[in-house]
C-alpha cells in the first residue's frame, strides 16, 4: 500500500517544533534517539504465527506500541466477536492482512480519541519538504521539522482519514512510532503534558529507559502522562510543607496495567503500584511492564473480571511485540483451601517458589495464583 501526498494540514512553526522536541526528547538543538525516526509500525505477516501480534525492534518504542497491541487484542477478541455466536479465540486472532490494517487504524484512533476526552484529536504527518531550518536552537531530524497538523471533533472522521494515510505509520524503516508519539502528546496538549509529569523544570516524556518509559504507557493507556498509578488524588506533605496533590488514575479504563518493578527498592512505593483502576480493566487486557520489559497479558472471557467464580481457575495469555508468546493456566482455587493465613502478604509463600519475573508480576494482580505454563517458555524471551 502506497503513501498518498498528503492534502491539507497546518504547517508546524518554529516554536512549535523546538516545544515539541523539548517537551519529548528534552532538547531541540540535539538530534532526538534515532530510533524514534526509523521505526515503524508493522506485524508479521498475516499467513505467519502469532499475526495479530505487532513485531518491534527492542528499543525505546516497545512500551508505547505494547499499548497499540492490547488495543488491537481487544479489537480482534472483544469487538469484532460476534455476540449471538461462540467464536475460538484462536480464531479471532487469525486476521487477514485488511483485518490488520483495520485494527490498527482503529486502535489508533481510539487512543487518540481517548487522549483528547472523547472531543477531538490531532494527528501530525511528515510532508515533503522541510518547513524549519537548521539552527543552533533546532537540530533537524527529516520528521519534525516537515509536519503538518490535522484536528478532528468527529471520531468517524479521524478514522477515515488515519486509514487512507495509515501508510505513513507502517512504512519500516519509517517514523510511524515517532508520529503516534507526537500526535498524543499535541492531542493531550504539550502544556498539560508537562503538567501531568509533575516533574522539576525541563523534565521531558521520554527518559533513559530502554524499552520507553512509563509516562508514554500511561499517556497512551489513560489520556494522561502521569508518573503515579494509584486511584485517583493523593495529598503528599509534612509537617513543614504544604500538602500537594499527587493525580494519578482518575477512572477504569478498557486496558489495564499491571508493573512488576524488581527488587529494587527505590521503585516500589505506593506511587508506582497500579491500583484497582489498573489492576481492574472493563476488559481482560493488561498492557505489562515486568522489569523494564513490556508486553500484553490477555483472556478471552469478557466475564472474567467481574464474575468471582470465573476467576477461580481460567487461561491467560502472555505476547510480546518480540513475537514471543506464553499460554497458562491461572489457579486461585488454593485459596479457598487455606493457603491464605490471613496476614496479607501475597507474595510471602510464593517468593521461594517463584522462578521467572513474569509469575511475580502476575502475583501482583491474583496472589496466590499457582501457575501452570503450556509448553516450553521462548529461549528468546524478555520477561
Amino acid at each position: 500500500m502506497s503513501k498518498l501526498k498528503l492534502v491539507g494540514g497546518r504547517p508546524i512553526t518554529i516554536d512549535e517544533a523546538i516545544e515539541l522536541r523539548q517537551t519529548v526528547f528534552g532538547s531541540a538543538a540535539s538530534p532526538p534517539r534515532g530510533e524514534w525516526t526509523r521505526t515503524g509500525i508493522n506485524y508479521g505477516a498475516a499467513s505467519g504465527e502469532y499475526p495479530y501480534g505487532l513485531r518491534t525492534p527492542r528499543n525505546a518504542t516497545r512500551g508505547m506500541q505494547s499499548v497499540l497491541q492490547a488495543f488491537i487484542i481487544k479489537y480482534f477478541i472483544f469487538d469484532c466477536k460476534p455476540r449471538d455466536k461462540s467464536v475460538v479465540m484462536e480464531e479471532l486472532l487469525k486476521p487477514t492482512e485488511a483485518e490488520q490494517a483495520q485494527a490498527l487504524y482503529l486502535a489508533i484512533s481510539d487512543i487518540l480519541w481517548n487522549i483528547g476526552e472523547k472531543t477531538k484529536a490531532l494527528i501530525v504527518l511528515p510532508g515533503e519538504n522541510s518547513l524549519i531550518p537548521h539552527s543552533h536552537a533546532y537540530f533537524q531530524d527529516n520528521v519534525t521539522e516537515k509536519l503538518f497538523f490535522f484536528e478532528f471533533t468527529k471520531l468517524d472522521e479521524m478514522q477515515i482519514f488515519m486509514k487512507r494515510y495509515l501508510p505513513y505509520f507502517t512504512e519500516n524503516p519509517g517514523p510511524g512510532a515517532l508520529l503516534l508519539l507526537y500526535s498524543a502528546v499535541v492531542t493531550r496538549g504539550m502544556e498539560n503534558l508537562r503538567n501531568d509529569l509533575d516533574a522539576p523544570k525541563g523534565a521531558h516524556l521520554m527518559g533513559p529507559y530502554e524499552e520507553g518509559s512509563l509516562n508514554i504507557v500511561t499517556l497512551m493507556l489513560t489520556g494522561r502522562a502521569t508518573p503515579y498509578l494509584h486511584n485517583g488524588v493523593v495529598y503528599v506533605g509534612d509537617e513543614d510543607h504544604y500538602a500537594l496533590p499527587q493525580f494519578g488514575i482518575l477512572g477504569r479504563g478498557s486496558i489495564g496495567l499491571l508493573v512488576w518493578e524488581g527488587e529494587n527498592e527505590a521503585m516500589r512505593s505506593a506511587s508506582r503500584q497500579p491500583g484497582s483502576r489498573l489492576k481492574t480493566p472493563a476488559t481482560p487486557v493488561w498492557v505489562s511492564c515486568c522489569c523494564g520489559h513490556y508486553g500484553v497479558l490477555f483472556n478471552s472471557n469478557r466475564e472474567l473480571l467481574r464474575n468471582y467464580h470465573a476467576e477461580k481457575r481460567f487461561e491467560l495469555h502472555y505476547y510480546t511485540c518480540a513475537g514471543c508468546y506464553i499460554s497458562m493456566t491461572v489457579d486461585n482455587r488454593q485459596q479457598e483451601d487455606g493457603a491464605d493465613d490471613g496476614d496479607g502478604d501475597g507474595e510471602r509463600k510464593q517468593s521461594d517458589m517463584v522462578s521467572t519475573p513474569l509469575e511475580r508480576l502476575i502475583h501482583t494482580k491474583w496472589m496466590e495464583a499457582k501457575l501452570t505454563y503450556h509448553g516450553p517458555l521462548p529461549a528468546s524471551l524478555n520477561f
